[in-house]
């Protein structure tokens, strides 16, 4: 692993500087220094977990099979590309007016330009670049939603409900997160993704169940694992736990919800986590992650394929997660 990681941050090197140094961009020396910030920040300086999970994939549907030094090369392009995607699309929603500029140019022109530079003779070239332009819509519109639902001014609890939390989830993180590192890895294997639409929809499943357990963890977590303080009652976000309690609280409790959730005030917070103690969330939390793994492995095991010593991967690997 320690070897891949390394190959992968060698990789992610040269296509750095030749995104940098594309005239096509005509960066200013400070602009520059700003993507490079940028991307150094979201790429290397991130857990590359999404990334490394093309290759993964990749192995095991090769059934373990050793990679090429070719085909190691042109994987650990890939992931390249994979990793640089989720933060440019996040930004582009919340970046300032002043950036947003720099942030159109990275996104729409930078990972196709990578992409056709690097992959244009595959015969999977066309496919791919399909794949990352419907997912670069999905991810936009999904963190569209769960912006406008948080805007100051337009704060509404009545309007959050467990379809909008799957809508909101669906397209900023189940697509790109788990779908599309497991299509990245089918098209470059040589597989139709049409092929493996029962694929698909057990990693959206999947990816709805891994933001749950964030969603969880943002408030139940030990902020020295998971590595943040949780902000999700602050920001008013659409919660799977804001859901739930909305659900299960009677009036005198929603009172509480509705006067205090949304709040930055550190006794308002505590207040919505009182209540959410009160209505046992994590005893809620916990049937729910027991019963969507059982549900998950039913339909891994219900669909025998290719894939499915892939999904089984995933999941083992969030299955009780702590962070």
């Amino acid at each position: 692993m320690a070897d891949l990681k390394s190959t992968f941050l060698k990789v992610y090197s040269v296509l750095k500087q030749e995104l940098l140094e594309d005239p096509a961009f005509e960066w200013t020396p400070d602009s520059r220094q700003w993507v490079e910030r940028m991307l150094d920040y979201n790429v290397p300086g991130g857990k590359l977990n999404r990334g490394l999970s093309v290759i993964d994939s990749y192995k095991l549907l090769k059934e373990g099979q050793e990679l090429t030094e070719k085909r190691s090369f042109l994987q650990v392009l890939l992931v390249g590309v994979l990793n640089g995607f989720k933060p440019i699309f996040l930004y582009l929603m919340t970046l300032w007016i002043a950036l947003i500029h720099d942030v159109v140019s990275l996104a729409g022109l930078g990972c196709p330009r990578i992409l056709k530079k690097h992959f244009r003779g595959k015969a999977y070239y066309v496919d791919l670049l399909d794949l990352f332009n419907e997912v670069e819509f999905q991810t936009a519109s999904g963190q569209m939603i769960d912006l406008i639902t948080t805007l100051e001014g337009e704060k509404d609890l009545s309007k959050y409900t467990l379809s909008l939390h799957r809508r909101i989830v669906q397209y900023k993180t189940a697509y790109y997160s788990f779908y599309l590192p497991v299509a990245c890895a089918l098209l470059i294997a040589g597989e139709n993704l049409d092929n493996h639409i029962v694929v698909k929809d057990i990693l959206v499943q999947m990816g709805i169940y891994f933001q749950v357990q964030d969603d969880y963890l943002d408030c139940f977590g030990d902020p020295e694992t998971i590595g943040k303080i949780g902000t999700d009652i602050e920001d008013f976000k659409c919660s799977w736990l804001v859901v739930k309690a909305l659900e299960l609280c009677n009036e005198e409790q929603k009172k509480v919800l509705y006067e205090h959730y949304g709040k930055a005030d550190p006794a308002s917070v505590a207040k919505v986590k009182v209540l959410y103690n009160e209505l046992k969330l994590q005893g809620v939390f916990t049937e729910y992650e027991n019963e969507s793994y059982k549900k998950l492995v039913t339909s891994i095991e219900a669909h025998p394929s290719k894939p499915a010593s892939v999904l089984k991967s995933f999941l083992a690997k969030i299955y009780k997660r702590q962070k």
